[in-house]
């Protein structure tokens, strides 16, 4: 089927065809249409599908209708919500591509925190057709009146389970109440748990659901590993795994901010080059390590879960799990940065006594089962306690999957409840007694 058969404008189809695509993907040929229709629609799709363009081109065409002239303060027709930095400067340089034929030319702003946001209120002085933002610049900018969202006729959430989940829920019910009731929404993600779900009922207009199940031919070739190592051994585990595989790049998943630094110095005692990535660092930090890594002139990315959307390395290697995701649908997302655009990959999970039973509840959401594999050398000697004991029988027995992690200080706790102070200390501390 070619875009062609789609509906497109004529500039749209240019523009596609200068970025190389050649036919659209499913969540494309059935997003399109629902959308450029006026429905809501719930899109759900495999990492790397092509979900970015299956709402970018239906929004822009619907824009790029004639209309009464614009007054000099353009209103802001289209908002497009993303959770990070880096998915935002992502999707506002994809719309910025996709709009450069347009007849009628289109005033695209990306806005997102990190950087100083007098340059942003500035540019916002001629106003905005189509904004691109996280939530909280977002808002910061709204507070500061430098833009107004009452006259949003599309409103776009993308990665909306992490869009609606807890940690957004505050941002996301402030902006929603600044919205025109009548408007058109357009929910896209990878994963959409059942909470999620529920929540987004409330917001949708009898919606257009669109859930493309990943075809053998088309999941992305990644080799799933789960090896086992005490938690006091898992830098010198990897740092071995490095040498002996000869991996060039690996970007390694860990819980906090302060393991990322902890870790990243570790590996550099080791001679290792690696770097730290997290929300503390500045956008334009964020912006440098990231090309460093892209670039190969960093081994090892050592982040957060800040990195487990919206980030697109070619060609990355190895995604590792030092720490387990607290929620299994992040698990999804994290692996999800390697074997794109037809690339192989490699996914390894390091295991500990004390979150095996976490592993085993990721495994029955997504259906998987990983042979425990043991490296010579750094067999583990922990043994499970008690607790954990009875969370493996549980889980065995258990008929459903919660959405919540268990209380396991390695996995960042339970998913949505806040740790103390006091609790932060603590694992600070016993992490620096560990390794």
């Amino acid at each position: 089927m070619p875009f062609s058969s789609l509906g497109l404008l004529p500039s749209l189809l240019h523009a596609i065809s200068e970025s190389g695509y050649l036919e659209p993907t499913a969540i494309q040929a059935a997003a399109i249409p629902a959308i450029l229709q006026g429905h809501d629609v719930v899109g759900s799709a495999q990492t790397g599908s092509g979900k970015t363009a299956a709402f970018s081109l239906p929004l822009l065409q619907l824009l790029n209708t004639p209309s009464v002239e614009k007054s000099r303060d353009r209103s802001t027709r289209a908002l497009v919500l993303v959770p990070t930095r880096e998915l935002a400067a992502q999707v506002g340089e994809a719309l910025q591509l996709l709009a450069q034929h347009s007849s009628q030319p289109l005033r695209i702003m990306t806005l997102f925190g990190g950087v100083s946001i007098n340059p942003q209120m500035m540019a916002l002085r001629g106003g905005a057709d189509i904004v691109v933002a996280t939530p909280g610049r977002l808002l910061d900018l709204l507070d500061h009146n430098a833009l107004s969202i009452s006259a949003v006729s599309i409103l776009v959430l993308d990665e909306a389970d992490r869009l609606l989940d807890l940690g957004f829920a505050d941002e996301i019910g402030r902006i929603l109440a600044l919205l025109p009731e009548r408007r058109q929404n357009v929910f896209f993600s990878a994963t959409f748990p059942p909470a999620v779900e529920a929540l987004s009922k409330k917001i949708l207009r009898n919606p257009k659901r669109i859930a493309i199940a990943p075809e053998p031919a088309s999941q992305p070739d990644i080799v799933q590993r789960a090896i086992a190592v005490d938690p006091k051994r898992r830098t010198q585990l990897l740092v071995h795994l490095l040498k002996q595989n000869k991996w060039e790049r690996v970007l390694a998943f860990v819980a906090t901010k302060y393991a990322a630094d902890y870790v990243t110095e570790k590996l550099h005692r080791s001679g290792i080059k690696a770097a730290a990535f997290h929300g503390e660092f500045s956008q334009g930090a964020r912006t440098r390590i990231l090309a460093e890594f892209k670039a190969g002139d960093l081994q090892v990315l050592v982040a957060t879960d800040v990195a487990a959307r919206g980030i697109d390395i070619p060609q990355l290697p190895v995604v590792l799990n030092y720490d387990l995701p607290r929620s299994a649908v992040d698990y999804t997302h994290r692996i999800g940065r390697t074997g794109r655009a037809g690339e192989t990959g490699i996914a390894v999970s390091f295991i500990s006594a004390d979150t095996e039973a976490h592993f085993r509840l990721i495994e029955k959401r997504h259906d998987l089962r990983c042979a425990r594999e043991e490296i010579a050398g750094f067999e583990p000697v922990e043994t499970l306690s008690s607790e954990t004991s009875s969370a493996i029988a549980r889980t065995m027995n258990a008929d459903t999957l919660s959405e919540n992690a268990p209380d396991n200080p390695a996995n960042g706790g339970i998913k949505g409840k806040r740790k103390s102070k006091k609790d932060k200390l603590r694992e600070a501390a016993a992490l620096n007694q560990k390794e």
